[in-house]
């Protein structure tokens, strides 16, 4: 059996890693496209592991981006995620992926989508084709090359890189006819029957992704947990996923509960957070309470993120901006909006907004972070042919 050769790079963007596509090397029917990038991922799995493809059987690792230059004014390229299931033969593109947003930028001045200078840093104007929503990266280069060794530090990554700031515009609201509003119920914080749970209070905001922010003690939780402690709980995952999918329905996208966990899995995701608090993180350095603003923790997929996802920070840096909000309220008081750091599984992460009411309502016009990436392998990958 012949294999097909598709050109491809493999990179880590932020706290998650993707395999990196252009559009015009892929095959142009819909189904074709969607079998190629299930089995270069290696899904659908029932074993959970991906060993027969590029996956590494974790949320942050079964993913795909797909880029091409972009035809909108204002924008250089046009960026499209998916979120490959593991074990089910399908692709969530319903959402962002924050983290390998990261990547977006360097992938391109790379392979040649945006022009750079020699030396400096090149602002790459970035489309989010699933979200509709603009993104700016500002890349490093030197000597024509993007730069990508460096001394910024990421929690959540081992070694150091070169820093590349984001910043997302207009990052309140949903697609068209995808949850709409910033708050796509009209309230700052909504109560959810959830059976088996209880009412359980909630914020539902369209930010970098639809997000659902509960408070950690409402769900019986401390607020800093790490991964195997949640991971390892199946009634502490059933009860996330219970309330995910509730959210997801309040929030208009997802028709019932059915629909939310059965064909929308990477998005809405659900964030608890907590104030302030100690903890060993994941390599087992302390987090201190007088160091953060707040602490949270997400999952993706239906397990514990081990991490922050990039859009959840995003979410977080909206709503802390916002008072009303979930996260506000657990926010330690006078924390500047332009400077919220959060603790997370695998340590912190600094993150900002700019927010503002007109009209009685709430408009925020970015929000910011800074992430890091790296090319990690280039060539082809080899997909059998049926």
């Amino acid at each position: 059996m012949t294999q097909l050769r598709i050109p491809a790079v493999y990179m880590r963007g932020g706290t998650s890693k993707g395999v990196f596509f252009k559009d015009a090397d892929l095959p142009a029917d819909p189904k074709e496209r969607e079998r190629v990038l299930l089995r270069t991922i290696g899904s659908p799995d029932p074993y959970g592991k991906q060993i027969d493809g590029m996956g590494a059987a974790t949320s942050s690792t079964s993913k795909i981006v797909i880029l091409k230059k972009s035809d909108r004014p204002g924008f250089d390229v046009d960026y499209l995620f998916g979120q490959v299931s593991i074990d089910k033969p399908f692709i969530d593109w319903s959402g962002n992926c924050g983290n390998l947003t990261t990547a977006v930028g360097p992938f391109s001045v790379s392979e040649g989508l945006v022009a750079a200078p020699r030396d400096g840093i090149v602002t790459v104007r970035i489309w989010q084709a699933n979200t509709s929503r603009g993104i700016v990266a500002r890349v490093p280069v030197k000597d024509g090359q993007v730069v990508e060794e460096g001394d910024f530090e990421l929690d959540g990554v081992t070694f150091p890189s070169a820093e590349i700031a984001l910043e997302f515009m207009d990052p309140g609201g949903g697609e068209d006819g995808d949850g709409g509003a910033m708050f796509p119920t009209g309230h700052l914080v909504d109560t959810l029957e959830v059976p088996g749970v209880g009412a359980v209070k909630a914020t539902l905001i369209n930010a970098g992704n639809p997000t659902i922010f509960v408070e950690a003690a409402t769900l019986g939780l401390r607020g800093n947990e790490l991964q195997d402690e949640v991971n390892g709980d199946a009634k502490i995952l059933a009860r996330l996923e219970a309330v995910r999918a509730h959210g997801a329905v309040a929030m208009g996208v997802a028709k019932d509960i059915e629909e939310a966990t059965t064909k929308r899995l990477a998005t809405p995701k659900i964030c608890f957070v907590s104030p302030p608090q100690d903890y060993t993180a994941s390599n087992g350095k302390p987090v201190r309470a007088q160091g953060i603003a707040v602490t949270a923790r997400i999952v993706s997929m239906g397990r514990l993120h081990h991490a922050m996802t990039g859009t959840g920070a995003v979410a977080i840096a909206v709503a802390a901006a916002i008072p009303g909000t979930i996260v506000h309220a657990a926010v330690r008081p006078g924390t500047p909006s332009d400077a919220v750091r959060f603790g997370h599984p695998s340590g912190t992460l600094a993150v900002g907004a700019e927010a503002r009411q007109e009209g009685g309502e709430w408009k925020v016009t970015k929000a910011v972070m800074s992430r890091s990436a790296r090319r990690l392998m280039e060539g082809w990958v080899r997909v059998p042919s049926t």
